[in-house]
């Protein structure tokens, strides 16, 4: 649909719920964007669903919808957008009401990205996480590759968003008009012969109640947790336990649950028990014996939880390390971390786990488990 914008007046293109859609996107796609860092875990993944929330209706939207919204009103042929993108280096381009036949091709390519993105996100939260409607269905290492497919598609949604915001600009200056602006208030410049269309009013607002409600439920655990009951928003597997190896291992420092190292590491530990980091631990043969089957029996190698997997993976078949903070996965999960976390009080050293790890106890160490002293302190107020 074109005008020539003679007796001009105020039409309504683009509807409330098509707005809410655009705006709804761009905020989920900047949030997921900023929480890439595993500690914000739950925020990412809440903006995932809500990305494919709002992806779901607008595939409804684009059948039911106003004029300007449906599908039809902006199914161009690619001939007819390279032809449209020639025009606006010649005075006077046609200027299009609804989506004009370049931006349709980049929409319908942003749709697919973002479709591809939510579910690349759904299998990696199911395959390497462990969580989510596809929790357990793909093994850590599909997980892992859905991860890098994830982290690809972001990077070319970025590209995608940078031209189209490009494009915006440009029309923009063409025809005098801000199309930003269009998509906030909805109203663009028309004709009488333009029709205006719903505002859809009601289905907007209830695709607003329903993101703050979603939202409010997803987030409460955060409203209701104390300095001594923190809250966790992903709990993983419950881990083999033992008594003996809880009381003698746990008697001096935190219980190192024996799916962080291989088998192989946990003989060379018991083997040199009496000389346990320069410590003679003095057990009995019996004791011994039994703690090292607890630890061989649930050692890395089971792949009990993702931190299980991805240090596994990293050690070399000819190596058995000792320490967990030898490992190259803990090496490079914690390089950029400042000497001042070390040095910290609360956590006075690499082996104290628990400072930081809220499930370390548990020996699960979920990605979003994670608090740094600092962040300790802002969330719970203690000192």
């Amino acid at each position: 649909m074109t005008t020539n914008l003679q007796h001009e007046q105020p039409v309504r293109v683009w509807d409330l719920p098509t707005r809410f859609f655009h705006w709804g996107i761009a905020i989920c796609f900047l949030i997921g964007w900023l929480t890439l860092d595993n500690r914000y875990l739950d925020i990412h993944v809440f903006s995932g669903y809500l990305m494919g929330g709002l992806m779901v209706f607008r595939l409804i939207w684009g059948f039911v919808g106003g004029p300007y919204a449906s599908f039809r009103s902006f199914s161009y042929s690619l001939g007819e957008a390279r032809d449209y993108a020639k025009s606006l280096l010649q005075p006077n381009p046609k200027r299009f009401l609804g989506h004009n036949p370049a931006g349709s091709w980049a929409i319908y390519l942003l749709l697919a990205l973002m479709l591809s993105m939510v579910l690349t996100g759904l299998l990696t939260l199911g395959g390497e996480e462990r969580h989510g409607p596809l929790a357990g269905w793909l093994s850590f290492a599909q997980g892992a590759f859905f991860h890098d497919i994830h982290e690809l598609l972001a990077w070319v949604m970025l590209s995608i968003v940078a031209m189209h915001l490009v494009g915006v600009v440009v029309e923009s200056l063409i025809h005098r008009e801000s199309l930003a602006i269009s998509m906030l208030t909805g109203y663009k410049k028309g004709s009488p012969k333009d029709s205006s269309s719903p505002s859809h009013w009601a289905t907007g607002a209830g695709m607003l109640c329903f993101a703050l409600g979603a939202g409010l439920i997803w987030f409460s655990g955060h409203l209701t947790q104390t300095p001594e009951k923190p809250y966790l928003p992903f709990v993983g597997p419950v881990l083999a336990d033992d008594p003996l190896w809880r009381e003698e291992c746990g008697g001096c420092h935190l219980a190192f649950h024996p799916s962080l190292l291989p088998a192989r590491s946990w003989k060379g530990t018991m083997a040199t028990q009496d000389s346990h980091f320069d410590e003679d631990l003095a057990l009995e043969q019996e004791t011994i014996t039994l703690i090292e089957d607890f630890l061989v029996k649930n050692a890395a190698e089971q792949f009990a939880t993702e931190a299980a997997w991805k240090i596994n993976a990293r050690i070399p078949m000819n190596e058995a390390p000792l320490s967990i903070t030898e490992t190259a996965y803990w090496r490079d999960k914690h390089a950029e971390l400042p000497t001042a976390i070390w040095d910290h009080p609360k956590v006075n050293g690499k082996s104290n786990c628990a400072a930081c790890h809220l499930d370390a106890e548990a020996g699960t160490f979920e990605d979003a488990a994670m608090r740094l002293p600092s962040d300790q302190k802002s969330e719970t107020g203690t000192k």
